[in-house]
């Protein structure tokens, strides 16, 4: 029996509205502002919530030396499509030159990595 169930995955960073705003972009849903902290609602999955975090600093990828803390796998129809969306909502490519991949890397505009995955 589990003692409990996953409410909200929560990033932090230095502006949530701006990264709510490019998880909206990428996943769908409804942005709901409260200040410091942003929900968003996404239809038919798990939520996620971008907390304003004064003093953030990126993880690093790939960094042996440094945690890149958590990423999310974003799994997608087709790869070069999402891709080209995600790079212009403003992502930026960490590895994905291997085409022959089933999976690539890419960081949100905060700098947490995040991989788009083929179904």
């Amino acid at each position: 029996m589990a003692l409990a169930k996953l409410g909200v995955v929560v990033l932090d960073c230095p502006d949530p509205r701006a990264l709510a705003g490019f998880y909206a972009g990428v996943l769908g849903g409804t942005v709901e502002d409260q200040g410091e902290w942003v929900d968003l609602k996404v239809p038919g999955g798990q939520a996620l919530a971008f907390q304003e975090a004064p003093g953030f600093v990126p993880p690093q990828w790939p960094a042996p030396d440094a945690s890149q803390q958590f990423h999310l796998d974003l799994v997608v129809e087709d790869l070069d499509a999402a891709e080209k969306g995600v790079l212009e909502l403003g992502a930026k490519a960490l590895d994905a030159e291997d085409r022959s991949r089933t999976w690539r890397v890419y960081a949100d505009p905060a700098g947490h990595p995040f991989c788009l995955c083929s179904s």
